[in-house]
């Protein structure tokens, strides 16, 4: 342990070794101990030297630290040692180098070592597997080397990891370690592992990256949050600058929505710290990335659709009329509403609504135009607000109009600020700034819009008290002849140029000033120094202008006499040279990359971005038109003029073919509609023929069944009269039988009469010898005679009151069968089996009606069916001879084609005649050889259409 004394500071007792023996000793101390421990002391060793002897330590050490990973993975310690000796001699710690080297010599170093490493592959996967444990002192130097190989060689180290197996995905497991440091350490990790990586930035994409990402801004408190709010900021741009398709899968996944927290800033805007200064300008940029006028069309249109939609556009503009905001951020959220409605119909409508929270509101264009004119404001707000004008008339004619309609006599108001106001006091003001910025932000307004480059030829301008105003057209040109700054006059040459292109009114009025073509020869011809070279390459390019769409209506400053002018005063050669001064110009090309006018200051502010454009348009064409002699112009003219006729000739004919083909067609479907009609008719009738034949086979069977029924119901009806017959007999035996009992009756009653007679006999006798005796035999027997008497007339009387009872029984019953017999006659099944029968046969004859009446129906409908197809027959023939009489005249037309063949054969010959001629002369002539044969093709093919159709 002695050797570890010396190492670790303790006396030695010998002379002091060198730092390179030391680490030769912990080297072969590291390589050949079988003790853990030892080697732990000795890789603990090799850290603290690390940093003094840097490089030999990394030149001796390096690879026994790598063996060191591999053998001892189960010994945190001792790995995060070594990792963190790798570090210290692989990073550059300019702190500590820059007395000894100088600070070149450091990063050769850092990068030599950093080389040495990445050799072998394995060595990068095998730092990727440390990033798998969880230990804090193996982890966290794990990700601290890897960041650190990846500044120092980020290609070399980026397709390692990029065909590592699951490397990617175990980087991205760091945002998720619930201990901050590793989690920052791993944003930093993967902000250099997606620098200008496509694949990588995929990958890290569609590994739930934004998700993370923005859930930590959200953590960390947004624009309020610190570094990590940063950090983040700065790996989401990586992922999206210059990658498509995570922008569309960033726009998919509904991640636009959750940036507008972001810009939610309260009405107190005073004291922002510099952390939240530089997140929002991260946050605006990110805004800018996914609307980057570089992006495809379609994406940008979807991404500026879904700002709207969620209230992005409204927040930003609500920052951008807020007071308070630093200047900075107030230039970056102009650019970045510049490009959220540059091309966008819906958002420059609602950019257009905006006002600003002034007394009176005024709209939010007319705020920031009054920013752009002012010299007083920022060079940077004052472009960025030009940008934003720029944006906001991209594509929209109708912002366009409105700008220019402020600019009329009728639509002034003498008691507001209109933009048309502000733009004209800035093009005519002191500052040249102003001027340039002014007279661009009106070509914009002009820009592809025929009809508001004609209505600016309206505007009247009161130049003084006095004199009669003269049109914004002349005011332009006599700030040009006064020899004013150079800006002013590259601005205005610019507005000019826009404004009279493609557009042969303005041209004329151009014209109509005789100082004008005086003005821009003299400019042209002139020799002057490298700063007026611009100035003339303008002037040349707005004569030549003059000269492309002049319409010839002014007899002195026709396309002939312009060419002739050139030629002698200043020579074709020397103005296409003057031309050509344009674009040689070094700032032309800076302005030609992107739209966004960033310059370094505002001297250098001379090209517009839609303006080079336009350059790039005219300037051949123009040298073309000057070249060209008037006898050249004429033959072209004539040969154009034949061309026409021919080609109008041409398409007359074929316009008539095609008439006449779109009529055959029109027939041919009407009889091919005709025929599926008369298929469907037939099938129709076919259908109903079968039915008419099942339904009178059913009619033929119920007749049948109605036959057998009818029987049936004779032979119950006799039966029923048999019955009757015995019911009868029966009813005489029952009146017989009452008439008997109505004659006893009759006799017990003149019976009942006498025995009463006789009783009152006897009690009348008896009430007269009641006084002679009071009893004796005699009385006795009257009186037991009496009582069965009494007994026998009471038995009487109850056979009596039950012979009334049957005797009216049986008249009821009499009664009831004699009501019976003429309508049943018979019992009550008979009586069933009777009504059961009427009910068939009243169904069965409202059945045979019905379909009678069905087959009458059937019957009247085939006949009609009949008459359609008869109708429908007749309607065929017409049509057959229409086309008989069609297919003649296509007859007559082919001949008069034929005839029109042969003169447009000897066209042809003439114009082929002329086309020599002119390529004799030298001129280049299109060639028609193609689109005659195309045309011949085509009346080939439509003749043997016509053929089959015979």
């Amino acid at each position: 342990m002695n050797f570890f004394r010396g190492v670790m500071g303790g006396q030695p007792a010998g002379p002091q070794p060198s730092g390179a023996e030391t680490i030769q000793k912990l080297c072969d101390r590291v390589a050949s101990s079988t003790l853990l421990e030892d080697r732990r002391d000795a890789v603990r060793a090799l850290k603290s030297l690390s940093k003094k002897y840097r490089l030999e330590v990394g030149t001796q050490a390096m690879n026994h630290l790598l063996q060191i990973l591999q053998t001892d993975r189960s010994d945190s310690e001792i790995i995060g040692y070594a990792l963190d000796t790798l570090f210290n001699i692989i990073c550059n710690d300019e702190e500590e180098e820059q007395d000894e080297n100088p600070q070149k010599q450091v990063d050769d170093l850092g990068v030599q070592f950093t080389d040495k490493l990445i050799q072998e592959p394995e060595n990068v996967t095998l730092l990727l597997t440390m990033l798998e444990e969880f230990d804090f002192h193996v982890r966290w130097p794990g990700v601290k080397l890897l960041t650190i190989l990846l500044k120092n060689q980020c290609v070399q180290l980026q397709a390692i990891i990029l065909v590592s197996p699951m490397g990617v995905s175990r980087l991205m497991d760091l945002l998720a370690d619930s201990r901050e440091v590793i989690r920052n350490d791993g944003l930093l990790l993967l902000q250099q592992l997606t620098k200008n990586n496509a694949a990588i930035q995929k990958i890290v994409a569609f590994e739930n990256a934004f998700e993370r990402l923005l859930d930590i801004i959200t953590e960390e408190g947004s624009s309020d949050g610190g570094i990590v709010v940063e950090d983040c900021l700065i790996l989401l741009l990586n992922l999206l600058r210059n990658n498509s398709s995570n922008q569309n899968f960033f726009k998919e996944g509904s991640y636009i929505q959750r940036m507008k927290p972001w810009f939610e800033v309260g009405d107190d805007n005073s004291g922002w710290s510099a952390q939240k200064v530089t997140n929002l300008h991260l946050m605006l940029q990110l805004v800018r990335v996914m609307v980057s006028p570089t992006n495809s069309p379609g994406a940008t249109a979807s991404c500026q659709k879904s700002m709207f939609q969620c209230g992005l556009l409204q927040q930003l503009c609500t920052i951008l009329m807020a007071t308070g905001v630093p200047a900075d951020i107030l230039t970056e959220t102009i650019n970045t509403v510049s490009e959220v409605i540059r091309g966008s119909q819906v958002n420059q409508d609602f950019f257009a609504s905006v006002n600003a929270p002034s007394n009176p509101p005024r709209p939010a264009i007319v705020v920031l135009l009054m920013s752009m004119v002012n010299e007083r404001q920022p060079f940077v707000l004052r472009c960025a607000v030009l940008y934003c004008f720029q944006c906001f008339l991209y594509r929209n004619q109708k912002g366009q109009g409105e700008i220019v309609a402020t600019l009329l006599p009728s639509t002034i108001d003498a008691n507001s600020i209109s933009a048309g106001q502000l733009l004209c006091g800035g093009l005519f003001s002191a500052d040249s700034l102003s001027n340039w910025c002014a007279a661009v932000a009106l070509a914009h307004a002009l820009q592809d819009n025929l009809t508001q480059k004609e209505q600016l030829l309206r505007v009247q301008l009161a130049t003084s008290l006095g004199k009669p105003p003269v049109s914004l057209l002349q005011q332009c040109t006599n700030i040009l002849s006064q020899g004013s700054k150079v800006q002013t006059r590259v601005g205005l040459l610019m507005l000019l140029c826009t404004w009279i292109s493609n557009c042969p009114i303005a041209v004329t009025h151009f014209l109509h000033n005789q100082e004008n073509v005086p003005f821009l020869t003299g400019q042209i011809s002139e020799n002057l120094g490298e700063d007026e070279r611009l100035v003339q390459g303008l002037c040349a390019l707005l004569l030549g202008i003059c000269i492309y769409h002049n319409d010839n209506s002014l007899e002195n400053y026709t396309k002939e006499k312009l060419k002739q002018l050139i030629e002698k005063r200043i020579g074709k050669e020397n103005f296409v040279e003057k031309l050509s001064f344009i674009t040689k110009h070094e700032l032309y090309s800076r302005a030609a990359q992107k739209p966004q006018p960033v310059f370094p200051s505002p001297e250098q502010m001379l090209f517009d971005h839609e303006f080079t454009k336009l350059v790039k348009d005219l300037e051949g064409v123009i040298t073309k038109a000057v070249h060209k002699s008037s006898e050249e112009e004429k033959k072209e003219e004539e040969t154009k003029k034949t061309i026409e006729q021919h080609d109008s000739i041409v398409t007359q004919y074929k316009e008539l073919i095609r008439e006449q083909d779109s009529q055959l067609q029109e027939l041919r479907e009407q009889v091919s509609s005709m025929s599926s009609q008369k298929e469907l008719m037939q099938s129709s009738l076919a259908q109903q023929l079968s039915q008419i034949q099942q339904h009178k086979d059913q009619y033929n069977l119920l007749k049948l069944k109605l036959g057998k029924d009818s029987q049936g119901q004779a032979g119950s009806q006799a039966d029923g009269a048999q019955v009757n017959g015995l019911q009868t007999e029966e009813l005489g035996q029952l009146r017989e039988e009452v008439e008997e009992l109505r004659r006893q009756q009759a006799t017990l009653h003149s019976q009942l009469g006498e025995k009463e007679t006789l009783i009152s006999t006897l009690r009348s006798g008896s009430s007269q010898e009641a006084g002679d005796a009071t009893g004796g035999p005699v009385n006795t027997d009257m009186t037991q005679e009496l009582e069965a008497l009494r007994s026998q007339i009471q038995s009487q009387q109850a056979e009596i009151s039950q012979l009334q009872t049957e005797r009216t029984e049986l008249l009821r019953r009499a009664e009831a069968k004699s009501s019976e017999a003429g309508v049943a006659g018979g019992s009550s099944e008979d009586s069933a089996l009777l009504a059961d029968l009427e009910g068939r046969l009243a169904a069965q004859t409202s059945e045979t009606d019905r379909l009678k009446a069905e087959v009458q129906g059937l019957t009247e409908g085939r006949a009609g069916m009949e008459q359609q197809l008869a109708s429908a027959t007749s309607t065929v023939a017409i049509l057959q001879a229409e086309k008989a009489k069609l297919q003649g005249e296509l007859q007559e037309s082919k001949k008069e084609q034929d005839d029109l063949l042969m003169l447009l054969a000897d066209q042809d010959q003439k114009i082929h005649s002329l086309k020599q001629k002119l390529k004799d002369l030298g001129e280049a002539v299109d060639d028609d050889d193609d689109l005659r044969d195309q045309t011949d093709d085509d009346y080939d093919e439509e003749e043997d259409d016509e053929e089959k159709d015979d």
